[in-house]
Order: structure tokens, then C-alpha cells, then sequence
């Protein structure tokens, strides 16, 4: 028997609002940001699955496209700074039993002549293959035949942001425009502009406010950011609340708020009429 293992590699980048979980890993918080005199951060893990696994933790670099994906990068953009140089994590690869929790120290050395604006990289948790993946077995000798195993093998990276100096944030809806599918789905498209030295982050919220009747929510969109090197990042926002009937006479109220849950600030705000 001649077999040969492939081992696939499965790099999945998540982006949620409180915690998140890629393959059997839940990760809390998912998105750090360290300003003012903030200089340490703790991160928990969690093993969800039912297999102990082994985690390596590193950082890497991404940038944000118009369109809310990402893509890897080594060098940064003109004007963009890479947060890693002034991380330290600990420690660097932890390994849990099924239910097992982990605590992970996040440590930010600012330096004193750091120019003003934002640093950001990504810390990436890669779950290690296993040398004998359960559910491996031995089969009859047959040379004449070749057997392939995919294992995948998950990763998931969350931001961490330094914010350094006097900081400016700017921000602006546009470009507002339903569009409606098989006379039932309603899309609503839109832009989010963003000027100023840091990224913005928040929440998507859109009411529907009648001719007649009161304002009612028919979506919202968590976890929206745009990164600094965008200006702006185009969204497509289902309108999963809506009546059975698709939306007439009215008008929408779109918010695009912080998502503080005691004190949400709201960063920008439009409106579009609907006939």
C-alpha cells in the first residue's frame, strides 16, 4: 500500500463583533485597540471541539479592500505602520484539551518618538496538524493504488491596533441605493467614506420610517470597520425585516454608530426616499 497525506492548509480570517470561533477555537475579545495609557490586554481562548489541538501564535499583515476582503501583505503602504514591532505576546503556542480555556498576554511598548496615527497588524492563531489524525486507518496492502487524505488545518487572525499621538476620524455615508431582486429581496448598497489618521469601527442599523406608521428597524450589520488604508469601503445590507411586501412610500434612516453598548456615538447618518 502506497499512501500519500496531503495536508491542506485552510487560512480563514473572521471578523465578528464580541467573540468568534474558527474551526474549534472561540477567541474573546476578537478585536484589541490600545490608546491612552493602555499598555496590556488579556486574551482568552477557548477549545470548543473534541480533540485536544495545538495552537501556534504569530503576527501577520493584511490590508482591507473596498469591498470588505482581505489580502496579505509583506511591506507596508505608504504611510501605513505595522503594530508587531511594538507587541509582545506570551505565550507563543499553547495547547488544550477539549473545554480547556488559556489566557494570553498581549503587552504594547510604545516608544516615545512613535509619530502620530494609527499601527495595526494581525495576531494569527494556526492550529497545528496532528502526525496521526483520528479516524486514520490502516488499510489492506494494495501497491497499485494511491490514497489521498485532506486535513484541513484552521487559522484565525484578529486585529490589534496601537493608537499613537493626536488622532482624527472623519466619516460620511453615500452612494445609497436599493436594489431589489425577484420584485421580494431588497438590498440596500452603500459607502462608508472615512478621513483622518485612524480606522473606524461600528455597527450598520437601518429603520424604515413610513408615510404613515411609526419608524421600525428592518437591518443592521455588526463589526463594520474600515481600515486606514481606505478611504472608504463599499456594504451590501440585506433587508431580512422587511414586511412580506417589499418597501414603498417611506424613507430610510441609515446609522452607522460606535458599538458601545452603554454610550453608542453615532458616526454618520443618511437618509434615502423610497416611492
Amino acid at each position: 500500500m502506497i499512501s500519500v497525506f496531503v495536508f491542506l492548509l485552510i487560512s480563514m480570517l473572521c471578523l465578528s463583533f464580541q467573540s468568534s470561533a474558527q474551526g474549534d477555537l472561540l477567541i474573546t475579545p476578537i478585536r484589541v485597540v490600545f490608546e491612552g495609557n493602555k499598555q496590556k490586554e488579556t486574551l482568552n481562548l477557548v477549545n470548543m471541539g473534541k480533540d485536544t489541538a495545538t495552537y501556534s501564535i504569530s503576527f501577520v499583515q493584511y490590508n482591507m479592500k473596498e469591498d470588505g476582503s482581505f489580502v496579505s501583505i509583506n511591506k507596508p503602504d505608504s504611510g501605513q505602520r505595522f503594530a508587531d514591532p511594538f507587541l509582545r505576546i506570551f505565550p507563543r503556542k499553547v495547547t488544550l484539551s477539549p473545554g480547556e480555556p488559556q489566557v494570553i498576554m498581549l503587552q504594547c511598548m510604545r516608544k516615545a518618538d512613535m509619530p502620530a496615527g494609527e499601527y495595526r497588524s494581525h495576531l494569527y492563531f494556526r492550529a497545528e496538524k496532528s502526525n496521526q489524525p483520528l479516524g486514520l486507518k490502516n488499510t489492506a496492502t494494495d501497491t497499485t493504488k494511491v490514497s489521498v487524505q485532506l486535513i484541513p488545518v484552521y487559522g484565525i487572525s484578529i486585529p490589534v491596533i496601537i493608537r499613537s499621538g493626536a488622532v482624527n476620524i472623519n466619516c460620511t455615508l453615500s452612494n445609497l441605493k436599493m436594489d431589489t431582486q425577484q420584485e421580494i429581496a431588497q438590498n440596500l448598497n452603500l459607502t462608508i467614506n472615512r478621513t483622518g489618521n485612524i480606522s473606524i469601527y461600528g455597527n450598520i442599523v437601518i429603520e424604515f420610517i413610513p408615510v404613515k406608521g411609526k419608524p421600525y428597524e428592518i437591518a443592521s450589520v455588526k463589526g463594520v470597520g474600515v481600515y486606514t488604508n481606505i478611504d472608504k469601503r463599499n456594504i451590501v445590507v440585506k433587508l431580512n425585516n422587511t414586511p412580506d411586501k417589499t418597501l414603498t412610500n417611506g424613507k430610510l434612516h441609515v446609522k452607522y454608530v460606535s458599538n458601545d453598548e452603554t454610550k453608542p456615538v453615532v458616526f454618520a447618518e443618511a437618509e434615502m426616499e423610497i416611492n
